[in-house]
């Protein structure tokens, strides 16, 4: 079977300080290269089958990704469909805050100039289409976001609307998802 590999980028200080990134672009904090390079090492000590890296274009994750290339070698690329969604007036806001949790839940909300659930899952359900459909047969590593690791999670398996605004994973963890 096909499948790919997904990580969060590492730290950054808004992690820290538990805002929201979303679209906006913040860099990695000095234990968020750590992670990355963690994660480098990881791929390598377990022989992780990875013929290439596609990452989002914000600088967390591409620097995440860059880290995680230059120790394995495994080449890598910008891929603009896998940018963090826009939580649009949620940007810089607490990550927990009840307003937010409750806007969440609805997937046509576009925060007020942001994106809906509904516009991303399309974007990275046509990505990960894509990449189904590759015909070399290629195992790929998408270094993205917390929001884009909702989606890729719900592409692979069923959630409901609770789960999905409560799923997430920690910087710089991978997951293995296997095409059907």
């Amino acid at each position: 079977m096909a499948h790919i590999y997904f990580t969060r980028h590492g730290q950054t200080i808004w992690n820290v300080e538990n805002k929201i990134c979303g679209a906006t672009d913040i860099a990695l904090t000095a234990l968020g290269r750590e992670q990355a390079r963690a994660l480098g090492k990881r791929i390598l000590d377990e022989h992780l089958p990875i013929d290439e890296i596609l990452y989002s274009p914000l600088v967390r994750a591409r620097d995440t990704a860059l880290e995680v290339s230059q120790i394995t070698g495994i080449p890598s690329r910008e891929e603009i469909r896998l940018t963090e969604q826009n939580f649009g007036k949620y940007e810089s806001t607490p990550r927990d805050g009840a307003e937010f949790q409750e806007a969440k839940k609805s997937f046509i909300n576009h925060f007020e100039c942001g994106e809906t659930m509904l516009h991303l899952a399309q974007r990275i359900y046509n990505l990960l289409d894509e990449l189904r459909g590759q015909a070399e047969g290629k195992t790929y590593l998408l270094v993205a976001h917390n929001g884009i690791a909702r989606v890729v999670h719900s592409y692979f398996y069923d959630m409901g609307n609770e789960e999905y605004a409560a799923f997430g994973i920690r910087n710089c963890e991978i997951r293995e998802y296997e095409f059907q």
